[in-house]
């Protein structure tokens, strides 16, 4: 089990960025959450397996149609917390 919190900027709101991730997560069957951020990023936590993790930071970086991502910072969780599911804050 690995987790992983990422921080993607550009036009990432406003553009279904966070519900296009909860689907690709779930997809993936991971866990977590897509969260706005003040500052106009988007906030994604992912727990599950490596592969799904590295699958899903892939798709961050395109993110859906009307997304222009311009960067995705990524940090490794070393103790994830306990979430259920995966859902949009």
């Amino acid at each position: 089990m690995s987790a992983a919190r990422f921080h993607v900027s550009g036009k990432v709101q406003g553009v279904w960025f966070r519900a296009s991730a909860r689907e690709q997560a779930v997809r993936l069957g991971l866990r977590g959450y897509a969260s706005n951020l003040d500052d106009g990023r988007v906030e994604v936590l992912a727990i599950g397996d490596d592969a799904a993790i590295e699958a899903l930071e892939k798709w961050l970086w395109q993110g859906p149609r009307l997304a222009r991502v311009q960067d995705v910072a990524r940090e490794t969780i070393e103790t994830p917390p306990v979430v259920f599911g995966f859902e949009t804050r």
